[in-house]
């Protein structure tokens, strides 16, 4: 069965950006950037907000970062060959491949777009995982956990919503960082 996978890098004390918008909490690592670049792998659609398709479609706008070596390449073909549906009211037109614009966020179009998936999607972005949240669409978060405190900044889960998770699996990284893995209890 196909899931809807949020994904997220996030702080220590639960932030993805920090009071500027900046989301730089330490230097990506071949492991975790592998990491990062295998979960694209398995999903065929992602799911964005504005801002952070925005700040993704460099991976195929920018051929410079593919050049730069054979795991940066490997991201950008997993980018560029997902399907990607951007939920924005202010983008007028899509700047990459395989991608379309929604204006609004449907639940309703969710659940078929996962019943009809034959691969996993993901959902991007505090904002619009918030939104999937509430709708009951998320089968499964994975936290990259950052050994940082920002100690404000925008929240990575729902803040207004509860939502009872199950740790599903764990894995430590060299770097400091934790992938967790949860499911939503009831799934």
């Amino acid at each position: 069965m196909t899931k809807l996978i949020y994904v997220t890098n996030v702080t220590l004390d639960g932030y993805i950006e920090d009071e500027r918008g900046a989301f730089d909490f330490g230097p990506m690592d071949a492991e975790v950037f592998r990491s990062h670049t295998d979960l694209l792998l398995s999903a065929g659609t992602f799911l964005y907000g504005r801002r952070l398709y925005e700040t993704m479609a460099v991976w195929e706008t920018d051929a410079t970062l593919a050049a730069q070596s054979d795991l940066m390449a490997d991201f950008a073909t997993a980018w560029q060959t997902a399907n990607k549906v951007v939920y924005s009211t202010t983008l007028t037109a899509a700047s990459t491949a395989n991608t379309r614009i929604e204006r609004h966020f449907d639940p309703t179009a969710v659940r078929e777009l996962k019943a009809a998936a034959s691969s996993d999607i993901t959902v991007g972005g505090a904002n619009l995982a918030s939104q999937a949240f509430k709708a009951g669409l998320v089968d499964e978060c994975q936290l990259f956990v950052w050994p940082t405190v920002l100690g404000g900044g925008k929240p990575a889960l729902p803040t207004d919503a509860r939502a009872d998770l199950e740790l599903i699996d764990e894995r430590r990284f060299g770097n400091g960082v934790v992938l967790l893995r949860y499911r939503p209890l009831g799934r």
